[in-house]
């Protein structure tokens, strides 16, 4: 198949001191050279940038004055002759450049095809081309590290290693049963196929020990911030996101929808949800703030449930603790600044989670609630960077079912069944962690992964 140029850019829409319009594919330093006045950019060694201007071939008109940068093939992100137009941010000037291009004969890409043409290229595997998005949209310096370690072929390298494992204990399962008299070559017994799949299965299990973790740091936790109006719930937030997100009054019911915001906690991604207080009530539009309030409360990963130290536990409280039973809780108590009229010892019965006192018109309390988010994920600290993280749901699920193929491997192996038959299962373990990587995915599959991308990476 004839491969084609495509275009599109690639920094963010809006103003800015600069856009760039990216051009990969046999074609695209001849396109930009006839939008290019300047030095001829064909003659142009690889790697090099030159100052000019883009200027419309059929008006003469000058669209911008630009940089362009031309890479040749194959050292380049997508293995093929790439350029970058370097213009002035804004709308106008870096649309009527992309227009041009396409005018030229470049096609617009597609979501994610840049990466796309890496993958294929062989430049990077699956998984290397699924960290460029979580690059894109860390939140915390520790989901950076884990992405750019992903990236730089970390997981790829431990894959690898383990499918070579598999591979050549099949390989000697084949040549055992299609050449037995080879006396040369070492048989293939229970015993040590046995040693070959439980050493596979155990480095499956360290992944899986530490993927909750990497899931976390990829994708935050859903934080939920509940309680009765007026107990301090945009305040908490405020204080975490260290800015006047939300509004703070003495009005109870002040917060009627639902507000979101991304922290970083100790290098922990949350994400924080400041929801209407809970309570019994006849106002229409705080009443549909309760009802989204709920469904946060079912929807979140971790619940900051608020009380407040002067006053006395409500039926409502009491509701929202028969609630949160089944989930992964902290109990604020706030304005521990004032007189305590709450019921310490009907709260320690009721809770089954952290219980933490905070003044937040103080400061009070805010180190203690950090340190207990961080333990109850993290047991206080993050794994060595020396770790390889799991992050993504799509490794994590295939990394499941390749331990269920090794556990069926193990199962047949106590029973005594002929290797051949254990075999199948250990191919299937092959072919699921070569879908992590890209080796045994279906065009289907890249094509849906590589969609979900933005355009012009």
């Amino acid at each position: 198949m004839e491969i084609d140029t495509i275009a599109a850019i690639s920094t963010p829409v809006g103003e800015g001191a600069i856009s760039i319009v990216r051009l990969s594919g046999p074609d695209s330093i001849q396109m930009a050279n006839q939008l290019f006045k300047g030095k001829h950019l064909m003659e142009a060694k690889s790697h090099t940038m030159h100052y000019g201007k883009i200027v419309d071939p059929t008006s003469e008109e000058i669209a911008d004055e630009v940089i362009v940068s031309i890479m040749r093939a194959p050292k380049t992100f997508t293995c093929e002759d790439v350029v970058e137009i370097n213009c002035h941010g804004g709308l106008i000037a870096v649309q009527r450049i992309l227009e041009m291009v396409l005018e030229q004969g470049a096609r617009l890409a597609d979501p994610g095809e840049f990466t796309k043409r890496a993958f294929l290229n062989g430049r990077i595997d699956l998984s290397q081309a699924e960290a460029v998005m979580d690059v894109i949209q860390s939140k915390t310096n520790k989901a950076m590290n884990v992405a750019l370690n992903q990236l730089d072929g970390k997981l790829s390298r431990l894959i690898r290693k383990l499918r070579q494992e598999l591979i050549e204990t099949i390989a000697h399962v084949e040549v055992n049963i299609d050449y037995p008299e080879y006396d040369d070559v070492e048989e293939m017994s229970h015993e040590l196929m046995q040693i070959k799949t439980k050493y596979v299965e155990g480095e499956i299990k360290k992944l899986l020990q530490v993927a909750e973790q990497g899931k976390i740091l990829r994708e935050g936790i859903k934080t939920a911030i509940i309680g009765r109006p007026n107990v301090g719930k945009s305040s908490l937030m405020n204080s975490l996101v260290q800015e006047e997100r939300a509004i703070v009054t003495d009005i109870p019911g002040t917060t009627r929808d639902v507000i979101e915001e991304y922290v970083n906690v100790r290098g922990i991604p949350l994400k924080l949800i400041d929801t209407a207080g809970i309570r019994e009530t006849k106002d229409i539009v705080e009443k549909i703030g309760v009802e989204r309030s709920r469904k946060m409360l079912q929807e979140a990963d971790l619940v900051l449930f608020m009380l407040n130290n002067n006053e006395m536990l409500t039926d409502d409280d009491r509701m929202i603790f028969e609630s949160l039973e089944q989930l992964n809780y902290i109990v604020i108590i706030n304005k521990v600044d004032l007189e305590r009229k709450i019921e310490m010892e009907e709260i320690m019965k009721l809770s089954k989670g952290a219980i933490i006192s905070t003044s937040l018109i103080n400061d009070q309390g805010s180190t203690e609630l950090e340190t207990a988010l961080s333990t109850m994920f993290f047991s206080n600290e993050l794994s060595s960077d020396e770790v390889t993280y799991v992050s993504n749901i799509r490794h994590i699920s295939l990394l499941k079912q390749a331990k269920a193929s090794l556990d069926d491997a193990q199962h047949a192996l106590a029973l005594n069944m002929p290797l051949d038959i254990v075999q199948i299962d250990v191919t299937r373990t092959w072919e699921l962690l070569g879908e992590i990587i890209g080796d045994t995915a279906s065009e289907s599959l890249i094509d849906q992964l590589f969609s979900q991308f933005c355009l012009g990476k």
